[in-house]
């Protein structure tokens, strides 16, 4: 019985890697904006089908108790077409250059990059899901700075090969996937000078309780970890999607880890600081965000009614 289950899952790992190869092809045919808009369409349709529109809707009154059940559908939707635009965009990424002056990227804040870039120090960068993150780790890469990417690794590892095969061509050569030898790829690469970059703005069961919008959740004390045992610069980023598949990348203020002289009270409270960067990143560009994933407690979703 295994045996047949494992064989099913790689024959359906098979076809859907086979679709993901037709839908770029169709996205890689079409020139960016044509495609971006194409895929934002689809996923405006598709998306409602889906049982993560419900996260979605109950996501959206958890940061923002004031919506209405319009306005939490109208970020939901809001959120699917970023999703479709983003997957749509893959083939066109070589075509999102941050440091070209036509490179359909603004960048933004590079003298806090410079800082990092002319330190002797490896520095810790945290951000969210955002946009078009992928743009954003170009900016990182392509900067001329010595970076390790964290990232999730897609389910489907045929599917997950060729991203980040696409990702590599576009400049972001090193990646960490999440889990304990990501995490000890990242130790590694700090000890070595490196930088380290991670999204940490999703759930984490084995972090630790930070507050997020309000509540305490689990939250990945990694970078703050790292931030303060390497005394490193703790450099936040955020990238928003313009008009015309378009975007703009800005490298923040440096947010200062905690210094208490209780190990776990510095990383909680800097943990805490990340929080605050992500909540004023949401706030300030709600359509942008991953709404879709289940940041908040199981029975939070079993409960709320949309």
């Amino acid at each position: 019985m295994e045996k047949k289950k494992s064989i099913l899952l790689r024959l359906g790992w098979r076809i859907e890697a086979l679709a993901w190869d037709a839908i770029m092809a169709l996205f890689a045919a079409l020139p960016i904006e044509r495609a971006s808009a194409l895929g934002g369409k689809m996923m405006r349709l598709l998306g409602p089908l889906l049982p993560a529109h419900q996260t979605a809707l109950i996501n959206a009154k958890l940061v923002f108790p004031e919506l209405d059940d319009a306005g939490a559908r109208a970020l939901a939707m809001a959120a699917w077409d970023n999703l479709g635009r983003l997957g749509a965009e893959f083939p066109h990424l070589r075509e999102l250059r941050p440091y070209d002056q036509d490179g359909r990227v603004k960048v933004s804040g590079l003298e806090h990059l410079n800082a990092i870039t002319g330190s002797a120090k490896p520095a810790v960068i945290v951000t969210g899901h955002f946009a078009n993150w992928e743009v954003m780790a170009a900016a990182i890469c392509q900067s001329g700075i010595n970076a390790r990417v964290s990232y999730r690794h897609a389910n489907n590892p045929h599917i997950d090969k060729r991203i980040n095969a696409i990702r590599r061509g576009y400049g972001i050569p090193a990646l960490s996937a999440k889990g304990e030898d990501g995490a000890r790829e990242m130790l590694s690469a700090m000890k070595a000078g490196q930088t380290v970059t991670f999204l940490n703005d999703q759930k984490f069961n084995r972090g630790i309780d930070a507050p997020f919008f309000g509540h305490s959740l689990k939250t990945a004390p990694g970078p703050a970890r790292l931030a303060i045992r390497f005394d490193a610069p703790l450099l936040p980023v955020s990238v928003k999607r313009l008009p015309g598949a378009r975007f703009e990348v800005t490298f923040h203020s440096p947010i200062k880890p905690s210094r208490d002289k209780n190990k776990t009270l510095a990383i909680a409270k800097t943990v805490t600081k990340i929080n605050q960067f992500l909540e004023a990143q949401i706030r300030a560009n709600p359509q942008d965000w991953f709404w879709v994933h289940r940041r908040w407690p199981k029975e939070i979703y079993r409960k709320a009614k949309p």
